[in-house]
């Protein structure tokens, strides 16, 4: 099929950053893109060929944008799934399809995934319900501390906490969840594989995060991670193993905990573009965004390492401001040699959304960590 400069139609559920980003390349090449989100500020609506307002949750907004597609993809996983898998059915191309998705939406699923398939994962319990954690602890099925996740629609941060004493459960959604072990561990890793519908694969480096002690949120992506050659190997087969299991077309962003004896155990895994490959744009051969366009369109896969140590940090919200977003000192952090701020094209900003991220590219990844921290102090989103 030709895609480039042609009639040829990619739908994209989803408006947001990581749909903007993919953008950048569809328009590069010329491909025919249609967005679908329920938001008619979305960050996508200034780049894409068309725009439709809708629920990605409802069963008709979903099928009736993706009845008019050529090939459908996501840049968020809350779709509406029974949606895609109708829309399989009567041929369109769905990438990630509706199974991998069924399983990954939801936490417990995922989690239960891994035990099946025999992949390494940290010792969980499933609960129906939030009162049911208190009477496992009440009758000694589950004991402090351990890591309460929301089953859905957690996201950047929210639908985790580190749960330390009973009055942590107070104010947590009463629905399903599971508990996990919390694991010791010394770093927390990441590696995206690429796969294309024809099988190919690629693994992208991998790199360590460094996480906000409040928000959850990843603060820094370090590419490639400080690790020994023999833990990345672990790391990457691990996160082979996990694509293989899922069997998935495009991209599969594996985080993971390393632990203090050098154990490699799955956190949770996302089937697009992933905050831990924002650095690929500036510092790789082809960026996660590329990448996942080969992929879906069964292109010929690009080359994954880096051409340079690179070092991402996410511009969130600052606390106590909300409303008409302002990026302080962001002309300063444009004095330093190797930095370039991406910005998503939210209007609002609110405490720790994420409003956009700046890469630091050198030679040195020392250095580029430096700058990092010097970006960090410099640049604040706030309010007018």
């Amino acid at each position: 099929m030709n895609y480039f400069s042609s009639s040829f139609k990619l739908g994209i559920l989803g408006g947001g950053q990581l749909g903007k980003m993919l953008l950048y390349n569809t328009r590069k090449f010329d491909i025919y893109t249609c967005v679908l989100d329920a938001s008619k500020e979305a960050p996508c609506k200034i780049a894409c060929d068309e725009f439709q307002l809708g629920n990605l949750m409802d069963f008709d907004a979903v099928f009736n944008f993706g009845k008019n597609v050529d090939v459908l993809t996501i840049e968020i996983e809350n779709v509406n799934v029974d949606a895609l898998e109708a829309l399989e059915k009567k041929g369109i191309k769905v990438y990630p399809s509706s199974k991998t998705l069924r399983t990954i939406q939801n936490k417990a699923k995922q989690k239960l995934f891994y035990v099946d398939n025999e992949l390494p994962t940290a010792p969980f319990t499933r609960f129906a319900y939030l009162s049911e954690i208190e009477d496992a602890l009440n009758n000694g099925g589950l004991s402090l501390p351990f890591v309460w996740k929301a089953a859905q629609f957690g996201y950047d941060g929210n639908g985790v906490k580190v749960v330390r004493q009973l009055s942590d459960l107070e104010g947590l959604p009463k629905g399903e969840c599971i508990a996990e072990t919390l694991v010791p561990f010394k770093n927390e890793l990441a590696v995206i594989v690429a796969r294309n519908v024809s099988g190919e694969i690629k693994t992208f480096p991998v790199v360590e995060m460094e996480f906000h002690p409040e928000a959850n949120q990843v603060e820094y992506v370090i590419c490639p991670a400080r690790i020994s050659e023999d833990v990345a190997k672990k790391v990457r087969q691990v996160a082979l193993d996990v694509s293989k299991a899922f069997d998935h077309v495009g991209l599969l962003a594996v985080e993971m905990f390393q632990t203090e004896d050098d154990e490699i155990l799955i956190n949770e895994v996302a089937p697009r573009p992933h905050n831990s490959g924002h650095q690929t744009i500036e510092a790789s051969y082809t960026s996660q965004f590329e990448q996942h366009l080969r992929s879906i369109l069964d292109l010929p896969l690009g080359r994954t390492d880096s051409k340079v140590g690179g070092v991402m940090v996410n511009l969130v919200g600052a606390e106590g401001h909300t409303g008409n977003v302002v990026y302080e000192n962001i002309e300063k952090i444009m004095t330093m040699d190797g930095v370039t701020p991406h910005i998503y094209g939210k209007k609002q900003t609110r405490p720790f959304r994420k409003m956009g991220h700046v890469t630091i590219v050198n030679e040195d990844l020392n250095e580029a960590r430096r700058v990092a921290e010097e970006v960090k102090k410099s640049i604040k989103v706030i309010s007018e």
